[in-house]
């Protein structure tokens, strides 16, 4: 009978498990959304409530954008904290604001 013990050992050193950065990233993402959706409220007060009641569809269309935002720039950028927090802040905030913008009308 042969040893495979040899085989199995070899096996496990090119089989390296690879972490996966998508949790972090989904949070970071959910977590942007609330800040991009946050900063209309601290510009133009509590006007923007009346604002939302009739346009908050589109806003919410972009929670689900927003994480997998955050996914793939964790994934692209292999689990760095604080690029993907940056980028993904940035991003959304961004899509946020084109999309107020846009439907404000400027």
């Amino acid at each position: 009978m042969q040893n495979v013990t040899p085989m199995l050992a070899r096996k496990d050193e090119r089989d390296q498990d690879e972490h996966s950065w998508s949790f972090p990233g989904g949070v970071i993402g959910f977590v942007s959304y609330w800040l991009a959706l946050a900063i209309p409220f601290l510009l133009y007060g509590s006007n923007t409530l009346f604002f939302f009641l009739y346009t908050w569809p589109f806003f919410l269309a972009l929670l689900p954008v927003s994480v997998l935002i955050g996914i793939a720039f964790s994934l692209l950028l292999r689990g760095r904290l604080v690029w993907t927090c940056i980028a993904t802040v940035l991003a959304v905030i961004c899509l946020f604001w084109l999309l107020f913008s846009f439907l404000t009308g400027w």
